[in-house]
């Protein structure tokens, strides 16, 4: 819905989701997750609507479950504008290899003591 009319606000959207599924079944609560987003936004903020579609779900109203769903997208959608994307390398927290850049680079440097150096080298030549 929000891919036909990326435009439109998220009160258009709330009413058009429950303009298309009043008096359908309700969805099942095993299917609300969206893990593909782990990588753009923290977990908390794609989940932060999933309780208030639980809770439409077990009063059966689909106000809450259009008003959770918008409140996800809209964490889904502004998060990546405000702070870059979860797994932006920018990201310093994020960013593993900036972080153990320093011990990696001693350890590698100095991986085998300089007299077993010594000795791998003087069997080379030998």
């Amino acid at each position: 819905m929000r891919a036909a009319n990326p435009s439109g606000s998220y009160k258009d959207l709330v009413k058009q989701i429950v303009s298309e599924f009043d008096g359908k079944a309700f969805p099942n609560t095993a299917y609300l997750t969206i893990p593909e987003y782990d990588n753009i936004v923290p977990e908390e903020d794609w989940t932060a609507g999933l309780p208030i579609v639980l809770r439409g779900i077990h009063n059966q109203d689909w106000n809450d479950i259009a008003h959770g769903i918008v409140i996800s997208l809209e964490q889904v959608e502004n998060y990546p504008i405000q702070s870059g994307r979860e797994d932006d390398p920018a990201k310093e927290w994020r960013n593993r290899n900036k972080r153990i850049a320093g011990a990696e680079e001693k350890v590698l440097e100095e991986w085998m003591p300089a007299d077993l150096m010594d000795m791998a080298k003087r069997s080379i030549k030998a």
